[in-house]
């Protein structure tokens, strides 16, 4: 029997080994494929077949999509650029490449949040038509086509938001109010929005605005304004203080930065409190986890203490797109636009998004 053990636990690395690099070999993408003629039908889309920076991306032709049963045809009229793109683009942290492809992607779009116009639709669609006006997450969102599942996340854009505006809400918008579920946050709350101007902050603050609460930014000064405008009853420059050093205390705590341990964070939040961390650093915060540590941390320490360590993995859907689409109709909602790149520079809409500094989002106009 201990023999057999012996044997057994010898084995296991040796087949998860060789497991592994068959699963490196044989991960590769449509790229490297030599029967790739000529699109017949073709439109323009932003394309990478190799991991690494910006300068992979390459805009080309593809074949225009064709909706199948239950799917629509999207003529994009904006897209948006998000973190979750150049992790993607990067394949880092690298344990996500379990899923997105071990050598080289094997999805060759890069980009989720669109709007458009409805071009045509699949057999068996009745939520929408032609010539609908509807924003949504899909795939490949950086291109003039994205075919998209009509029951899945996307929904009609209210008439008083323009289609870039509508194009920049999907995952930040939907991650914010997720997040600030995952808080309680409601009438009379204190909520600290760490990272305040970003794509999830700017949301994060008016949502937290609309529901009753009483909202800290934090921000850099460029962005106090800003900040100050979307409602926030208080802003807190980093630059020149710490908001984990301060003796004010906060019901809830939504950090979509993670810059501060999470130790510091229970410093200033009531013995109850609630923190939901969002983000975890920027795109060099380490290769293999990276931005994982903080959640990991965080999930740990989480049955030890009172107060409630929550890490947020968003959920896209329908009916919470239609939610914010509801808010953004009322005026209670309206998304901040810091620039805007054509279809041809998306790669410097990706390095602009990492450095960091935009106030809101980033988008693109094929």
């Amino acid at each position: 029997m201990k023999r057999l053990l012996k044997w057994i636990a010898l084995a296991i690395p040796v087949l998860l080994l060789g497991w592994f690099a068959v699963a490196y070999v044989r991960s590769d993408n449509v790229c490297s494929d030599p029967g790739n003629g000529p699109p017949t039908h073709p439109v323009k889309a932003i394309v990478y077949c190799d991991y690494g920076l910006a300068d992979r991306l390459k805009l080309e032709d593809i074949e225009k999509p064709i909706p199948e049963a239950g799917q629509i045809l999207v003529k994009v009229r904006a897209a948006a650029a998000n973190p979750l793109d150049w992790h993607y683009l990067r394949g880092t942290p690298y344990v996500m490449r379990l899923g997105a492809g071990l050598r080289r992607p094997s999805e060759i779009r890069l980009g989720v949040d669109y709007s458009g116009v409805v071009e045509s639709v699949g057999a068996g669609v009745m939520r929408f038509k032609p010539g609908d006006e509807v924003f949504g997450a899909r795939t490949g969102a950086f291109g003039e086509y994205v075919a998209a599942k009509s029951d899945g996340s996307v929904v009609l854009k209210p008439p008083n938001i323009s289609f870039e505006q509508a194009a920049s809400v999907p995952v930040a918008a939907v991650t914010a109010l997720q997040a600030l579920r995952a808080g309680g946050v409601g009438p009379g709350i204190k909520v600290l929005i760490n990272g305040a101007s970003g794509g999830v902050g700017t949301f994060a603050v008016q949502i937290a605005k609309a529901q009753g609460a009483v909202v800290t930014g934090v921000c850099s000064g460029r962005n106090f304004e800003l900040v100050k405008s979307l409602g926030a009853d208080a802003v807190i420059d980093y630059t020149k203080e710490n908001y984990t050093t301060q003796v004010a205390k906060y019901d809830v705590i939504i950090d979509n930065v993670g810059n501060n341990g999470i130790f510091a964070n229970r410093g200033v939040l009531t013995p109850t409190g609630k923190y939901v961390l969002v983000g975890g650093g920027g795109p060099d915060n380490g290769k293999w986890i990276g931005p994982l540590i903080n959640p990991v941390k965080a999930l740990l320490l989480s049955p030890f203490v009172k107060q409630d360590l929550d890490v947020l993995f968003a959920q896209l859907s329908s009916d919470e797109l239609a939610a914010i689409a509801k808010l953004m109709e009322e005026g209670k909602v309206t998304p901040v636009i810091d620039r805007s790149y054509s279809l041809a520079e998306t790669p410097d809409a990706i390095r602009y998004l990492e450095t960091g500094r935009a106030r809101g989002k980033v988008i693109i106009v094929p």
